[in-house]
Order: C-alpha cells, then structure tokens, then sequence
C-alpha cells in the first residue's frame, strides 16, 4: 500500500467517525421515545383492564398482548441502536489499523 492511499482511506474513516455522534444521538433518542411511549401505552392497557374487573392474574399478559406492536417498534429502536454503537466500534477499528499500516510505512 502507498501512503497516499493510506492517507485517503484515513480521511475517509476519519469523516465517517466525525457523523457517528450525531447518528448515535439520533437513535438514542428515538430508543428512549419508543421505551417511553411503550411503557405509557402498557400502564394505561393495564390501568383499562382493571377498570374493566379482568382477573389480576391475566392483566400482565394481555395488556402486553395488546401493545405488542408498540413493544416490536421500542425492540427494534433498540436493535438499531446497539447497531450503531457496534458500527462505530467498527469504524474505530479501521481507524486504528489504517494508523498503525501508516506509522509502518512511514518507518520503511
């Protein structure tokens, strides 16, 4: 490999990095919304259930039935999160080994 190349494959991994804060801003945010919103929509399903005298033991179960696709959307906020954390995890890896393949190259 020819440093230029090094050196060009550095400034792309390095532009990459530069967005990751605001891409990881962006799904926690959508993540926490998602929990919020799930957690809202279970008590106020279970607080329903109550009022309408359905036995104790089955409230849990179907009120979280209920808002089962509010729990998939938070599940899958969640997932797209963890993604981006191990993505930039990733990206820094590259970085790394793109800095050490240059400090060879530059001692040769």
């Amino acid at each position: 490999m020819d440093l230029v190349k090094i050196v060009e494959d550095i400034r792309r991994v390095s532009q990459r990095l530069d967005k990751l804060p605001a891409e990881l801003r962006k799904q926690a945010i959508a993540y926490a919304e998602k929990e919020r919103t799930y957690r809202l929509a279970l008590s106020q399903e279970m607080m329903k259930l109550r009022a309408e005298n359905m036995p104790a033991t089955l409230i849990n179960d179907v009120a979280r039935g209920n808002v089962a696709n509010l729990k998939f959307e938070r599940d899958l906020a969640e997932a797209l999160f963890k993604a981006t954390v191990e993505s930039s995890r990733a990206i820094q890896a590259e970085m790394s080994g793109l800095q050490s393949i240059y400090r060879r190259q530059d001692e040769v």
